[in-house]
């Protein structure tokens, strides 16, 4: 008798966790459709100030303004080494250039590290993944998304198609229509674009056009004077040492920007690469509300590195300056209170901070070895402590660029260069609020605790 009790209550036990096991299956399938669609838009040497919503009055860009309006701006979007590999394994992994390894363009992410980056760990969860663009670090993974355009080293802006010319950015934008055509509402997608505009098309040829920019947009910004920055003035390039004036930056500017009739017609094809960038965005939020994602599909905009545009004499990026540093980052998430919307955060934000906050948004967990924190908090207008100060590094090995590691403050910047270290105090800069005056440098007359205090908080950035 007790053998015969004991047996049925094995079976009513059993049936019991059979039924909690559909009933789990059922809810989590129930809910994936409400997870969040996920749309990354990564621009190529966009400096944070090329657009509307962060002060410049030229550019047009009204779909990227859009998202502005309806989403959160972030006024202090940094990378943590500005050239486009590192900075893009940062973005992929959430962790800094000294953990991931990706020094140099050969190098590629291990199996591993891309089954712990973002787009890894979505699809793990079942996202639909697609990738379009540049992928910029090393070779592009042959399985890891569903849908894969994606491309090794530059590429080029102008392909021919059926016999005609065809720019980079709109195939580009053909191909993210496709992928939205193809998804379903019943999967939630991550469509990851990496635009290689508005990088330059790298030539030491003074007569090649540097920003090869879609011609039908030809005629735009034909009738404005772009202004030149206060520090391209020579005055700001004689006081620098002599490795920096014989830089591959400098080298770069006398290609881009040698004269003012160059000057102009190197950065109108700049912001006419960053207009045909928004054209595909436009097209992207159309077909987003015509197959009805448009409310559950979250747009991350943001850009792998700043550029110079002839400051301190210098074209390219690689060192700590604003220019070179400094990034957009628009996030819009239709999910979030009208309260929110349309709000700035002035909090630092990094490129480290892109995986867990995609993976915070898809209600995943952050690895322990991500460094950087998920901005979903800053979103949803949490009041919450937040870092006040980043490390920079940039070790890439080249003979012409110096190594550097910096510390930004919310009022300093202190520059090392490891190969010069004796330069490092007359590289402690102050931060300005005004644009105009932003980044006076300060010499040997800099109050000793303000240059011991950065000096010191190099250190101790660097070891964590």
């Amino acid at each position: 008798m007790c053998t015969t009790r004991r047996l049925r209550l094995l079976l009513l036990v059993g049936f019991l966790t059979l039924k909690c096991a559909l009933l789990l299956v059922g809810r989590s399938e129930a809910a994936q459709p409400n997870r969040p669609n996920i749309i990354f838009l990564l621009t190529d040497d966009q400096r944070w100030d090329t657009l509307p919503c962060y002060g410049n009055s030229i550019v047009q860009t009204p779909s990227i303004e859009k998202l502005a309006s309806q989403g959160i701006v972030f006024n202090n979007m940094f990378v943590t080494t500005s050239i486009c590999a590192s900075s893009r394994a940062s973005i992929f992994t959430g962790q800094y250039v000294r953990r991931h390894g990706i020094w140099n363009f050969r190098t590629g992410l291990t199996q591993q590290q891309l089954a712990r980056s973002y787009p890894g760990l979505l699809k793990e969860a079942g996202y639909r993944l697609g990738f379009i663009g540049k992928w910029g670090v090393g070779q592009p993974p042959k399985d890891l998304f569903d849908y894969n355009k994606g491309f090794a080293g530059q590429g080029k802006y102008l392909i021919e198609m059926e016999g005609k010319p065809r720019h980079l950015t709109s195939i580009m934008g053909d191909q993210a229509l496709e992928f939205l055509n193809g998804s379903s509402p019943d999967t939630p997608f991550c469509l990851s674009i990496s635009f290689k505009a508005a990088h330059v098309q790298d030539s030491y040829d003074l007569r090649n056009d540097p920003f090869p920019f879609d011609p039908a947009l030809k005629d735009l910004y034909s009738e404005v004077t772009i202004p030149v920055p206060k520090t391209a003035g020579s005055r700001y390039y004689e006081r620098l040492p002599a490795f920096l004036k014989n830089s591959e930056n400098r080298m770069r500017w006398a290609v881009r920007f040698w004269g003012p009739a160059r000057y102009q017609d190197s950065v109108k094809g700049y912001y006419r690469l960053i207009t045909g960038v928004d054209i595909v965005v436009g097209r992207i939020l159309r077909r987003l509300e015509e197959k009805g994602f448009a409310q559950n599909t979250i747009i991350i905009f943001t850009g792998d590195n700043g550029f110079y545009l002839g400051e301190y004499g210098f074209a390219g990026k690689w060192l700590p300056h604003e220019a070179s540093i400094r990034v957009p980052l628009i996030i819009y998430d239709p999910r979030l209170p009208e309260l929110q919307r349309g709000s700035r955060r002035d909090e630092m934000a990094l490129s480290i901070d892109m995986a867990p906050t995609v993976l915070e948004m898809a209600g995943l967990d952050i690895p322990k070895r991500v460094q950087g924190r998920s901005l979903v908090p800053l979103l949803q207008g949490q009041k919450i402590r937040w870092r006040t100060e980043f490390f920079y590094e940039h070790l890439f090995e080249h003979p012409r660029i110096p190594p550097t590691e910096a510390v930004r403050t919310e009022r300093w910047k202190y520059i090392r260069y490891p190969y010069f270290p004796y330069l490092s105090r007359s590289f402690v800069r102050r931060l300005h609020h005004s644009a105009a005056r932003s980044g006076s440098y300060l010499g040997l007359g800099l109050g000793i605790w303000a240059f011991t205090d950065c000096r010191q908080s190099l250190r101790r950035l660097r070891s964590s």
